[in-house]
């Protein structure tokens, strides 16, 4: 039973190790997050200080074609960015297109246009467009554009259409086109890889989903604006297959990856905002939240705002609600610090109280005192009557019991007495030690004991994490100036300074007061060393601090 009962233990401890590390690697990323979003600013100046720079370049130029392709790279830095303006350069493209009677050029911005509207959910626009652009007159690889754009616009329509009949016939032409491009498409592209992915995930066929997107992770770096779709892919795969943890965590790198390039057209932030709302992180879900509305204004796509105006409000009402609970305990929180400090105030005048009760206490001790010894001395006094009466019994045995009942009454009395004097005496030479004991810690070798055990100890645990420190430290020296240790030396003044310094201690003054020495010393020991150096009198101590722990293999 005990045996069962271990196996059981062992596993669930398997089970919840790499859960909690999943779980630290999403509280990390978050972290990073935050910190991306505080640069969006920066991250924004950068995308506008290229498009500057594109504008500047574009009203230099006064040929057509040149003037085409810059307008195609403004569409590209603005189609993320500002939709608006990624409209308005390829706009102005079908016109320089139609100037110099390029319909290759003329149908790709049509294509582009229709692609981009239906992102910002200008279905009709985008559908009016693509059913003007002759099928039969288009190079394959605009055929391919062609279908993808149908495709996507179709798709949209489906996903965000509120008739069920209408729903299933956008979904059936979308597939029509998907499947134009599966047959089209290279298999090892990532927009093959993309409709792949997504089938998969749509059947609830989730490992091969992962395994496509894997594919699609391997082609792409992290710098790579892509990478934030391709990360936000593969969260909505873990969605479908009930990981919570690796949803946030791919949802937080794709909203890394869209903060850092600058990407307005976003969706992992809101999303990533209503899991954080669920949870109860709120203050973060409302700060994300309001990014992602910031983001969608500056975007300004309609399709953007709809849907995050979707959540900021239930957000900002509950962020609200707490906030206004939190001023409620506080304001409480407040009233008790009130009560406690005049509780505080009356605790100091009891205590002063005390105090004073405790002055006249040991005045009256010292009075004790005094008394005590007038008693001490009338005690002798009765001591030489009790003798005298003792010589006395012998003719007055009449009187015996009597006399020796107050002898031994008073005896008693007396030895009571006595015992509270020793009492006192031995407290009052119990406080006189005090002396003596100062006499001691001020005992140089008590000193010098305290500082061998530090250098000693120092020494151990230097060499412990530096065992070749002493070796390569003589390797930046000339070899007849060497140190050599003594027997049982670990190290010598020389080497604990330099091992300071190593350890990013090179203030001079802090050396002086960690080993007890002279600020002028430490100078004079450190220039000593550099004149016996091999190298750069400048770069001895950067070579100093260079100088490594052996790794886990090397001590091994």
């Amino acid at each position: 039973m005990k045996s069962s009962v271990l196996l059981i233990a062992s596993f669930l401890l398997g089970i919840s190790q790499p859960s909690q590390a999943k779980q630290n690697e999403v509280d990390s990323l978050l972290l990073v997050l935050d910190k991306e979003l505080k640069n969006r600013a920066h991250y924004t100046q950068q995308r506008e200080a290229r498009i500057d720079f594109l504008k500047e370049t574009l009203a230099e130029s006064s040929n057509i074609q040149n003037q085409y392709t810059i307008n195609y790279k403004l569409f590209e830095v603005y189609q993320p960015f500002v939709c608006d303006s990624a409209i308005f350069y390829l706009e102005r493209n079908l016109n320089l297109a139609k100037n110099f009677e390029d319909m290759y050029a003329y149908h790709e911005t049509e294509i582009h246009l229709a692609h981009l509207l239906s992102s910002s959910g200008m279905y009709k626009e985008a559908v009016d467009i693509l059913d003007n652009v002759p099928l039969e007159a288009l190079p394959r690889n605009l055929e391919l554009q062609l279908f993808h754009a149908y495709d996507h616009v179709y798709g949209e329509l489906a996903f965000y259409s509120r008739s069920e009949l209408l729903k299933t016939n956008y979904y059936r032409i979308a597939r029509q086109y998907k499947t134009k491009l599966f047959q089209m498409l290279d298999t090892k592209s990532d927009l093959y890889l993309s409709m792949l992915e997504t089938n998969y995930r749509d059947s609830g066929n989730i490992d091969l989903a992962l395994r496509a997107n894997d594919k699609r992770m391997a082609q792409i770096a992290p710098d790579d604006p892509l990478y934030a779709l391709v990360t936000f892919h593969r969260s909505l795969a873990y969605k479908q297959q009930n990981d919570p943890v690796s949803r946030k965590k791919y949802l937080i790198l794709s909203a890394i990856s869209d903060t850092r390039s600058a990407i307005k057209d976003n969706a992992s932030i809101t999303l990533l905002a209503n899991i954080l709302f669920e949870e109860g992180d709120l203050k973060r879900a409302y700060n994300y939240i309001r990014y992602a509305m910031d983001d969608a204004n500056f975007y300004n796509a309609k399709l953007r705002n709809a849907q995050v105006s979707e959540i900021q409000p239930i957000i900002d009402r509950t962020y609200n609600v707490r906030n206004e609970q939190q001023k409620q305990q506080l304001r409480l929180f407040l009233g008790l610090s009130v009560l406690l400090f005049l509780f505080s105030i009356v605790s100091l005048w009891i205590i002063y109280t005390q105090k004073r009760k405790l002055q006249k206490a040991h005045g009256k001790v010292k009075i004790y005192n005094s008394q005590l010894q007038q008693l001490n001395y009338d005690l002798n006094e009765v001591n030489f009557r009790l003798k005298h009466v003792n010589s006395s019994l012998a003719e007055a045995n009449h009187v015996k019991e009597e006399y020796i009942g107050l002898f031994l009454s008073i005896c008693s009395t007396y030895i009571d007495k006595m015992e509270e004097m020793r009492k006192m005496v031995n407290r009052e030479i119990t406080k006189g030690r005090v002396a003596e004991l100062l006499t001691y810690t001020k005992s140089g070798s008590f000193i010098d004991n305290e500082l061998k055990e530090f250098y000693n100890n120092f020494d151990n645990t230097f060499l412990h994490l530096y065992p070749n420190f002493v070796k390569e430290f003589n390797n930046l020296l000339q070899p007849q100036e060497r140190i050599e240790l003594k027997p049982g030396e670990m190290l010598n003044t020389e080497l604990r300074i330099f091992a300071l310094i190593r350890l990013g201690i090179p203030d001079s003054s802090k050396i002086a007061g960690l080993l007890r020495y002279s600020v002028n010393t430490i100078y004079n020991y450190r220039a000593k060393i550099k004149s016996k150096s091999i190298v750069q009198r400048d770069d001895f101590e950067k070579l100093v601090i260079a100088i490594n722990a052996p790794n886990k293999e090397e001590t091994n």
